[in-house]
């Protein structure tokens, strides 16, 4: 039919502030309910705002990192509407006069890049939450009520839902890499709303934009738009209207829904806050931010590819959990990249994962594992025994070489130790030294077993292969 679909996207990402945009409450998750407010975020009247310092240096740092603009001068709007978790009747907000703006980020699907504006990225304040109980009473939790949020808003330069969620992985993994924000959509502190429609290039016919309220998995926000934008299609096929409003997602329905008319900027009625002073960033301080980012995402995928030869894939794993500086500790330690590279994606992921925790709070330090690939490196312990110790290190908190030594657990080498173990293992194996001398390479599966389960796994592998073949003459 000629059309395609335009989609923007609104995040709202909660920073990782310890206190709230404006007050001095407490930012923690999982509280007892109420129990972080004050006169200020409780809407009191005759109270005071002041903007959160770290807060405003986490929005500048997001729209460098987003090849934004800072403003020069820039300020804060009283955004007007009554719900009952919005305890003043009206949020602070940022609107004409955003923090940062006129930034890109690109993303890439199906090996096609695509460059997404970034029209602002601002500062405002969160609401409360409303529960609505089955005896139909409902109560207001304010703890959120101020908790500072970043909103980034695109142009609606996205023509796909497989676009948005490559974006909205991407953008997340920035925001933890930049350390402003955790990401986590399970907790709330990532939502976002897009707003779809389609177009026709050709004839300028287009349907009216539709927005879909706070989603909360990347999955949740792709089958969302992927479902709206067959509807529309569906619509115009059928010469039905589309109406401009905010639709909410049905996990259940698996579709979109229709909760109101969808409202503009008018019906918000900005109007810069009396409260609170223009900020004006000065151009040292944005000098200090930008000096201080640290290496990005992209940045790191080029390195861990180009510098130490690592595959895409590889890159992207560490990357993505967040390990690309771990990995470049234990490099930086000695290690060679590849076995660097398998330990942080294998032995330490998985126990890191088998308990829920983030690559920054690993027991074993970059050190121990760079250590554990020496002493395989120096033939004092095989990579089987390397494997067994690291869940020993992890847990204890000793280094491998305690570990081995208290266990008694490096390699058995010399050929005076092994000789006679070998010389046993052939005694008590003759189909499978019949076998090997007839040309069955796997036959000597069964005498190399047989060696290391007497020697508890600790056989120099090369020693011992090296004197099977010279006891029965098949070097």
């Amino acid at each position: 039919m000629g059309f395609r679909a335009k989609i923007g996207l609104e995040v709202h990402a909660q920073l990782l502030t310890d206190s709230k945009m404006f007050c001095g409450c407490s930012t923690k998750f999982g509280e007892t309910a109420n129990s972080q407010c004050c006169p200020v975020c409780s809407g009191i009247p005759g109270t005071l705002p002041v903007a959160n310092r770290q807060a405003v240096e986490f929005v500048i740092k997001t729209g460098l990192a987003l090849n934004c603009r800072v403003a020069e001068r820039c300020r804060f709007a009283r955004k007007n509407y009554f719900y009952p978790d919005m305890p003043k009747n009206y949020q602070i907000s940022q609107y004409e006069e955003p923090l940062t703006f006129d930034g890109h980020i690109e993303v890439a699907v199906d090996d096609q890049t695509v460059r997404i504006g970034i029209r602002r990225v601002h500062l405002e304040e969160d609401t409360g939450k409303n529960f609505h109980l089955p005896d139909g009473t409902s109560l207001v939790e304010y703890n959120r009520a101020g908790v500072p949020l970043m909103e980034i808003v695109t142009e609606p330069d996205f023509g796909s839902a497989e676009q948005v969620r490559a974006y909205l992985t991407k953008l997340r993994e920035l925001l933890r890499y930049l350390g402003v924000s955790s990401g986590n959509m399970e907790e709330g502190a990532m939502r976002c709303e897009p707003t779809v429609n389609v177009v026709n290039d050709e004839t300028g016919e287009r349907t009216e934009k539709v927005e879909i309220k706070n989603l909360a998995s990347i999955r949740g926000v792709y089958e969302a738009v992927k479902y709206e934008i067959r509807r529309q299609l569906r619509a115009v096929e059928e010469g039905e209207p589309i109406r401009q409003e905010t639709r909410r997602w049905s996990e259940e329905k698996h579709e979109t829904q229709v909760m109101r008319s969808k409202e503009s900027a008018e019906d918000y009625m900005y109007f810069p806050d009396p409260d609170l002073v223009p900020m004006a960033p000065g151009a040292d301080w944005v000098a200090a931010i930008r000096a201080g980012l640290p290496e990005l995402p992209d940045q790191w995928r080029y390195r861990l590819t180009s510098e130490h030869r690592l595959s895409a894939a590889e890159a992207d794993a560490l990357v993505a959990t967040g390990s690309a500086s771990y990995y470049q500790a234990v490099v930086d330690l000695g290690a060679p990249p590849k076995q660097a590279s398998n330990w942080v994606m294998g032995p330490l992921t998985s126990e890191l994962n088998a308990r829920s925790l983030p690559v920054e709070r690993s027991p074993v330090a970059p050190a121990g594992i760079a250590e554990l690939i020496r002493l395989v490196a120096e033939g004092r312990i095989t990579g089987k025994i390397a494997r067994d110790v690291f869940p020993r290190i992890f847990q204890t908190g000793k280094t491998a070489a305690e570990v081995v030594a208290a266990e008694g657990l490096e390699v058995v080498g010399g050929a005076d130790e092994l000789g006679p173990i070998v010389d046993q293992a052939i005694a008590d194996n003759p189909r499978a030294v019949e076998d090997y001398r007839a040309g069955k390479q796997k036959a000597k599966g069964a005498l190399v077993g047989a060696v290391m389960r007497a020697t508890k796994g600790q056989a120099d592998p090369e020693t011992l292969n090296r004197l099977i073949d010279e006891r029965l003459g098949t070097g």
